[in-house]
């Protein structure tokens, strides 16, 4: 990573990216999907919207453990030595009615396009209340921010 802090430095990653790979658990299976999210200004937070109506959905209410890959890859040689790719681990909830129109302000403020999504009676805000960040940077920079970062330990080989 740069002289920026971890935390400016995961602010720009999810300011600057639209899509991350959420992970899902069920049935001795894992289950990925690509989402549109939005992170809160203290990154405590991370909010996605779906249809009830889904297998991601089903699993979350089975295993409200995920985690969620965001990162910025171009798919070309040189991701190699500069992508980045942050794993957060974190637990769901749905958005709570005092919360609700809060996040979808911060949701739809990122994803304009959503907004008929979102407002439509089958959508669900989800919350991921964040345990922790892996952040992999330089193809062998490891950083682990838990416990709103007290706890920074960074590897290098």
């Amino acid at each position: 990573m740069d002289n920026t802090s971890p935390r400016q430095t995961l602010q720009h990653l999810f300011t600057s990216q639209k899509l991350a790979v959420l992970a899902t658990y069920n049935d001795n299976q894992p289950y990925c999907n690509l989402m549109a999210f939005a992170a809160t200004e203290d990154l405590k937070t991370i909010i996605l919207a779906t249809r009830r109506q889904t297998h991601k959905y089903a699993n979350i209410q089975k295993h409200q453990r995920v985690s969620l890959l965001v990162d910025n890859r171009k798919n070309q040689a040189e991701d190699f030595q500069q992508a980045m790719a942050v794993t957060v681990l974190a637990t769901v909830v749905e958005a709570q009615p005092q919360e609700y129109e809060q996040f979808l302000n911060l949701y739809l403020f990122k994803h304009p396009y959503m907004a008929s999504f979102c407002r439509s009676p089958e959508c669900v805000l989800l919350q991921l209340q964040v345990e922790r960040y892996l952040v992999v940077s330089h193809f062998r920079n490891f950083l682990s921010l838990e416990d709103t970062y007290l706890q920074i330990q960074e590897w290098r080989p």
